[in-house]
Parts: structure tokens; sequence; C-alpha cells
């Protein structure tokens, strides 16, 4: 199986074990946009304005166009530390839209942790995604 991980930035650290799992079982993984260069983002805002908004723009032209070659999405949701709270099973707002993409292209989706509470779980529940609470052999 083909599956793309998808992910916030703050989690990429996790990427590589999980990876390693889903090789070993003969899928082919491929990794967020920017992933071995996290920075990139920063540096188009540093550019300013326009420059992030370009690449912000051709970033979710080509999240699409991997999704539309993959045959699963997997959501790393974890938890998410930020000022000093602790965010469950955190989907940021680009992975939101990733998944929405792979559910318009009617590949499966993979959420790592149960959906999130907040203002998106509806719409998250409605992409019917396969919970599967960190038990990577659930993905088939």
């Amino acid at each position: 199986m083909k599956i793309l991980m998808i992910c916030s930035k703050k989690f990429y650290s996790k990427i590589e074990e999980v990876k390693k799992i889903l090789e070993e079982k003969n899928n082919e993984v491929f990794l967020p946009n920017c992933y071995d260069d996290p920075a990139t983002e920063q540096r188009m805002w540093d550019l300013g304005k326009e420059e992030h908004q370009k690449f912000k723009a051709k970033m979710y032209k080509q999240s699409e166009d991997t999704i539309s070659e993959m045959d699963a999405v997997l959501v790393l949701n974890l938890d998410k530390e930020k000022d000093g709270e602790i965010i469950k099973n955190f989907i940021g707002g680009a992975t939101f839209l990733e998944m929405y993409d792979a559910f318009k292209l009617g590949k499966k989706i993979y959420l790592y942790n149960n959906i999130p509470n907040g203002m998106l779980f509806d719409e998250i529940e409605g992409f019917d995604p396969i919970i599967i609470n960190g038990d990577l052999s659930l993905i088939k």
C-alpha cells in the first residue's frame, strides 16, 4: 500500500519510527511536504506575506497531487503542547485540508488516535476515518 503520512511539524520526530514499522509490512511510505526541511515555511514568512501565501498555495496543490497517487493517508494526530496546555490528538489546519483531499479522492484515512474534540469534530467524523489508536497493524 502507498501511504502518505501527514501531521503537524511538531510531530516530525515521530515519523521515522512509524515509517519503519509500516515499511516492514511492505508499505511504501511517503513523507509530508517539507519534512526534509521543516524551516522552509519560516523562511517564506521571512520573505514576506506574499511569498508565504504563494508557498502555502504551492504546498496545498503539491499535497493534493501526492494524495491522488496514494492508497491512504495516515494522520499522526498526537498530543501537542501549546502555551503550557496539552491539545489532545491535535490536527492542524493544513492536515485537515489534506484529510479533506484524501476524502474527496476516495482514499483511506487512518487516524493514529481518536478524533480530537473541537469545532471540526463532525467534519472529521464525516470523512469516516479508520481510528487505529496507535496500532499500526490495523493499516491494511
